[in-house]
């Protein structure tokens, strides 16, 4: 009888140490209800189980508080802790829409002008050009490679620079600060400057071509140079056709990357024996990737001026499809891109160490995509997409040549 009474109190305790904890009951209710059910049964609790039971309550009821208090605490710092990002956020967005609405320094607006990592699409068709060659037949002249860099970086000069001055009189460039004619303040003079510039250039190139007796050469960078004059010049203008890319493609790939791979592997013309290389799918395989991730940059470079482009009637593709399937071809060429060093590896037409180092660069692709996939509705952000762009067409490039040397390395 006294070990069920005892049984029936200690059940009793636990019922209201449960409803206690679930609750969050005071101390007083917890005495008095304790109190009560004493009273009620007066054979089941006895003085010490009662005195243990009041005992083993107040220790729940610690470790209630207790563990509501920590919980308490967490959510606090967790609300905290949003509140702040939030902040950080705005005085972030507040600070960029501020650097949008106030002047831009002179010397910030110099250096988008005159877009230095842009050049790494004269350096990477040369380079990849070059080590094609060097695969081929072990030739390499440092001396022609840089009159090559010089010349390219003229033609770049004058693409640049003709652009922003065509594109200043069609309105095109209204709102861009950076605009050449506008830090310069004279069309004529941005004029004479970016023809001067082709001028240099292609006496460069075709003393190079002349040299090194090669004409095939030399037709393939004037092909160039004129995917490049009717890409942006009057009467022609075909990138407000929507056709900038196609001509990218075709100007900095199959064009330029061929044509410096043979003048880098062609001995010089004033030699006993002239060695011309010929057109291997190694060469035109490393071409058709550079090509296509120079497009790349330049499909990216028009997320932020798509308003812009369409006022004054320039369609470029983002202007006719829009900045959200925009960023899906992004997804999509970066992926294309990928799959293509894969199916020219696997075919044996490029080198087992161009698959290797260049698929070091998928990260690089995929930040791209990433940033691309996130801001496309940010224009202050999206301004930046090119310029990821940027990186992955010269890490890729790089890694290409680079594999292209080391099979040729390991073959030696």
């Amino acid at each position: 009888m006294i070990d069920a009474a005892a049984t029936l109190g200690v059940q009793i305790v636990f019922d209201v140490s449960n409803a206690f904890v679930e609750f969050g009951l005071t101390r007083r209710t917890a005495l008095l209800t304790l109190e009560q059910k004493r009273k009620s049964y007066p054979r089941a609790l006895f003085p010490n189980a009662f005195k243990q039971s009041l005992m083993f309550c107040c220790s729940a009821q610690k470790i209630f508080h207790g563990t509501c208090r920590r919980r308490l605490e967490f959510k606090r710092g967790i609300q905290c802790w949003r509140v702040f990002s939030v902040s950080r956020a705005d005085c972030a967005d507040n600070k960029d829409e501020g650097e949008m609405a106030e002047d831009v320094s002179n010397v910030t607006l110099i250096w988008r002008a005159i877009k230095l990592p842009i050049y790494s699409v004269a350096l990477v068709p040369l380079t990849v050009g070059g080590a094609a060659a060097y695969l081929q037949n072990g030739i390499f002249s440092a001396r022609r490679y840089f009159v090559l860099l010089v010349s390219s970086i003229l033609i770049i000069t004058w693409l640049n620079l003709s652009n922003d001055v065509y594109d200043f009189d069609t309105g095109a460039d209204k709102n861009k600060k950076e605009s050449v004619v506008k830090l310069v303040g004279s069309r004529s003079v941005a004029f004479v400057a970016a023809f001067s510039s082709l001028l240099l250039g292609f006496v460069g190139l075709a003393w190079t071509s002349i040299g090194a007796g090669n004409v095939r050469a030399l037709l393939f960078l004037a092909c160039a140079i004129i995917c490049g004059y009717v890409y942006q010049c009057p009467p022609f203008r075909l990138s407000y056709q929507g056709l900038g890319e196609p001509l990218c493609f075709a100007a900095f790939g199959p064009f330029a990357t061929t044509a410096f791979y043979l003048l880098l592997g062609s001995t010089s013309l004033f030699d006993s024996e002239m060695s011309i290389l010929p057109l291997t799918g190694t060469i035109l395989s490393s071409s058709l990737l550079v090509g296509f991730t120079t497009t790349l940059i330049l499909f990216c470079s028009h997320f932020h001026q798509v308003e812009g482009d369409k006022a004054v009637g320039k369609f470029s593709p983002l202007v006719r499809i829009g900045t959200e399937r925009g960023s899906g071809v992004v997804k999509v060429a970066v992926a294309t891109l990928y799959s293509l060093l894969i199916g020219f590896g696997l075919s044996r037409i490029l080198p087992l160490t161009c698959i290797l180092l260049c698929a070091l660069t998928l990260p690089m692709g995929k930040l791209a995509v990433s940033f691309v996939e996130e801001n496309y509705r940010d224009k202050g952000k999206i301004f930046m997409a090119k310029y990821y762009c940027v990186r992955l067409h010269a890490l890729f490039g790089a890694a290409l040549a680079a594999g292209l040397v080391a099979a040729r390395v390991l073959q030696g």
